[in-house]
């Protein structure tokens, strides 16, 4: 057997979901005096899922804490098989975790459920992000006052944001503060949820909708410093300026910002 058969059939071993090994791969093999060939494979193959398991339970731990241990697990299992890792890095395992969800139960089960991953895994992103350097208060003071009205800004690579329907936030909250589960349940409003990293910690708050909508517009929609004080020009009127400029010196002090080229 080539090696590249013998690496590709151990892999295949690895996946398999009973974790009985083929005959001809197995035949291979050499025993050792205190173990056998089946043996050494059925330790390998319960040792992959065991650590596939172990790295969503540290990419979802609310999710698990929420679903329970056994429920978790049997979640994982089908998923790992529906979606096996094919990255080099298990940190990218979890990544279509929440679409699973979406698709694996029913709607009454997943739609909570789901909107609690994608905000657990917005905060796996914002942790990985490729460092930058973003705008700072002092790079603001030192703007020309001409440079304003065409000032734009973009979003620093840590950055998610999510709009939440249910209270996950709050469950999220529950599990990192190790208080009473809250119970899931749809907003009266949905919220804005931001996440993203400050040096080494990820940080996070909700937005109120105007506020949301104004980041939103900077970011997306790459509007000037001009441009969002004419949108708040209709709910904020004379102090639209005013309340432009607030938002935008939280957003720079919270380190969410980059200068936009064009």
């Amino acid at each position: 057997m080539r090696l590249i058969d013998w690496q590709l059939a151990f892999e295949q071993h690895l996946m398999t979901e009973h974790g009985a090994a083929d005959k001809g791969f197995s035949a291979s093999l050499i025993g050792g005096p205190s173990l056998d060939v089946d043996t050494g494979l059925a330790i390998y193959h319960n040792a992959y899922k065991a650590r596939l398991l172990e790295v969503m339970q540290g990419d979802f731990p609310a999710v698990r804490h929420w679903l329970g241990d056994e429920a978790f697990a049997a979640l994982v299992q089908a998923y790992v098989h529906r979606y096996p890792s094919e990255h080099f890095s298990l940190r990218w395992l979890g990544q279509r975790f929440a679409g699973f969800l979406a698709d694996y139960l029913i709607a009454e089960q997943s739609a909570p459920l789901v909107e609690l991953a994608r905000l657990e895994w917005a905060f796996t992103l914002a942790f990985d992000a490729l460092p930058c350097q973003p705008l700072t208060l002092a790079d603001m003071a030192g703007l020309a006052p001409e440079a304003w009205p065409g000032l734009k800004v973009q979003r620093t690579p840590s950055v998610q944001s999510l709009t939440c329907r249910f209270n996950s936030l709050a469950i999220w909250r529950s599990f990192k503060d190790q208080v009473d589960f809250p119970g899931s349940h749809p907003l009266a409003l949905t919220e804005v949820c931001l996440v993203w990293r400050d040096q080494q910690v990820c940080r996070y708050r909700s937005l109120e909708p105007a506020e949301a909508y104004a980041l939103v517009g900077m970011l997306d929609s790459a509007w000037t410093f001009s441009e969002l004080c004419a949108e708040l020009a209709v709910t904020h009127q004379e102090g639209a300026p005013l309340q432009a400029a607030t938002w935008l010196k939280q957003w720079v002090q919270d380190g969410l910002l980059q200068r936009r080229a064009s």
